[in-house]
């Protein structure tokens, strides 16, 4: 696999080298022993602009089992662009990390960080991609189907960050992957143009669609909280448009799909009911666990 430079988004893999990352994660999952120093006398700094529990531990956890060292910076240590600009912060953060691990509100801050730092950024979530979120959703498809070419994933719910990076995943996957929105919440234009462009190369088929029926006969079915961190969105209008989109039991038996994937943190009996969450159907613990196998892989391949 080539080297990484960075990751912001999940476009700037091939296919080839998004298929090699998730060998490597497998390898990762099932011989830790083997990375215990991948990343010996590394320290890598997490800055979150967002609250988190799954990304920061599965960093933090994921960069000690690699044999390096994080440093966490939330915003009481200095908000980026107030105490002082990004290019400061990410400038004085390349004299003593060797990369950044950056959760944030803007994809513009990750590439002020990458220009004025020089070293590698890892996109932890912004408001336009989650590229560490779809590597351990595919990663965990990988290990239930084998070949992602063969999967068909249906995602329901708002075209957000999540839905974007699985876009893009599943387009370099060569999936099939039918997205179901409600009327004005659909996935970005400019997302959506990047996946097609991708899908003409590798075969993957890409569907929209605003009915729930769309996503009958899917092998999983994914959804994400109906109102995104930081949205100013009403609720109460959200709750109104997104009700019919609920996963519920009944759902998942009518449209006949085996599995249930969900990023987390879930609002129960809200975009999910907890008889599906806490099914056998549901994989959430382990796309959870992929978190850090995922980021240890990009990590690792920073480096080599």
């Amino acid at each position: 696999m080539s080297k990484l430079k960075q990751l912001l988004s999940l476009a700037e893999l091939n296919p080839a080298e998004l298929n090699d990352l998730l060998n490597l994660a497998l390898s990762v999952k099932q011989q830790p022993h083997q990375y215990s120093q991948a990343l010996a006398g590394k320290s890598i700094a997490l800055i979150f602009e967002k609250p988190s529990l799954r990304t920061r531990v599965s960093f933090d956890v994921g960069i000690y089992k690699l044999g390096g060292h994080s440093v966490y910076l939330d915003q009481q240590n200095g908000a980026m662009g107030k105490r002082e600009t990004v290019a400061d912060f990410g400038a004085n953060l390349a004299c003593w990390t060797d990369a950044i691990v950056a959760r944030v509100f803007s994809q513009a801050t990750l590439e002020q960080l990458v220009k004025a730092s020089q070293k590698p950024v890892i996109n932890a979530l912004s408001d336009w991609y989650h590229p560490c979120q779809a590597l351990a959703d595919l990663l965990a498809l990988k290990e239930r189907f084998g070949n992602l070419s063969k999967v068909h994933l249906a995602y329901v719910g708002d075209g957000n960050n999540v839905c974007h990076s699985l876009m893009i995943g599943a387009a370099l996957s060569g999936m099939k992957m039918t997205v179901v929105t409600p009327k004005g919440f659909e996935p970005s234009t400019q997302v959506l143009e990047q996946a097609q462009n991708i899908s003409a190369a590798t075969g993957a088929k890409l569907v929209l669609s605003s009915s729930l029926s769309a996503a009958e006969g899917a092998d999983a079915l994914y959804t994400d909280t109906w109102l995104s961190m930081g949205d100013k969105a009403d609720p109460s209008v959200i709750e109104r448009t997104f009700r019919p989109y609920q996963i519920n039991a009944n759902v998942m038996e009518n449209l006949a799909v085996k599995y249930f994937m969900h990023c987390l943190p879930a609002h129960r009996e809200h975009e999910v009911t907890s008889d599906v969450l806490d099914s056998d159907a549901s994989l959430i613990l382990q796309q959870a666990e992929n978190r850090m196998h995922a980021q240890n892989a990009v990590l690792i391949s920073l480096f080599a």
